[in-house]
């Protein structure tokens, strides 16, 4: 089936299952742990009142009404917003909630964060994805990078200047190489001839550069660049804040590494291959 043919249908098959969808979020905070025991203050956006330090991803088919229910659970007051929208800004005081309602009709991977006194909210964790026209064989990816210091910093309410930001820890989905493989959101598995999508968001402050090693992807959504919708290609530049859904159909088996194309992004804490590593299974 010819490359062209493809997003149209993708289209037609999610109007056809467009429904309602009822989510509630919650802003919690903790500590996220990095793979060499070193903590870190984090916020995230949970589907529970339990924090855990993966935002919660948000699946929805094109033209589905998301009705979203935020409830701020921390101590200080948060916002929420989804980029690329208008009228959804919002502040949620302390122990207060909000709620939303949200619609695409086209696919996307729309970011949702925490916009107040940013960045710092939005990079100490408060951001995540929602998917919309996802499929069975869809896969998330929720770039960030951080500089451990600097969280805590953060936390205590101290300024920090941007222009020195020199991270020293990178995830997928709040988790680095190898813990990253055990994310089944995460880790792509399949089969030679599977569509597969894969959204894939930097929500970080620093710019990626995501590389696939064997396969090549086309981009049916970029929100820096959408004259490159059709494009395919093995490495995909992301900006702070910017968002891709890439469009994989394999040729062959294998199992490939994808990394960031910058090598420090592949560290953690110094030591190599300790961050945005991770690998592609095909059968």
């Amino acid at each position: 089936m010819k490359f062209f043919y493809l997003i149209p249908l993708l289209f037609f098959y999610s109007l056809c299952f467009a429904g309602n969808i009822n989510k509630t979020l919650y802003i919690n905070s903790g500590y996220s742990t990095c793979f060499d025991g070193n903590q870190m203050y984090y916020n995230a956006f949970n589907t529970s009142n339990s924090f855990v330090n993966k935002n919660a991803q948000i699946s929805m088919n094109i033209g589905d009404s998301l009705h979203l229910k935020v409830i701020n659970n921390d101590t200080i007051t948060h916002g929420f917003d989804i980029k690329w929208t208008t009228g959804l800004s919002n502040t949620i005081a302390s122990g207060d909630s909000i709620e939303i309602t949200f619609s695409s009709q086209n696919i996307g991977s729309y970011i949702y964060y925490d916009p107040l006194n940013y960045p710092n909210n939005a990079y100490v964790g408060l951001s995540g994805i929602i998917a919309v026209g996802s499929n069975s064989n869809s896969y998330f990816w929720n770039i960030k990078d951080h500089q451990l210091t600097w969280n805590d910093s953060i936390a205590n309410g101290n300024n920090v200047n941007w222009s020195n930001y020199y991270p020293d820890y990178f995830t997928i989905n709040g988790q680095s190489n190898p813990n990253i493989n055990l994310d089944t959101t995460a880790r792509v598995t399949g089969f030679v001839g599977d569509t597969i999508l894969i959204y894939m968001a930097n929500t970080g402050q620093a710019e990626h550069s995501i590389h696939f090693h064997g396969y090549h992807c086309n981009i049916l959504f970029s929100s820096y660049k959408p004259s490159h919708v059709g494009r395919s290609k093995d490495t995909f530049p992301v900006k702070i804040m910017e968002s891709y859904v890439l469009m994989l159909i394999p040729d062959k088996p294998g199992e490939y590494p994808v990394h960031d194309h910058n090598l420090l992004s592949v560290t953690g804490g110094g030591l190599y291959p300790f961050g945005m590593f991770l690998t592609l299974l095909i059968q």
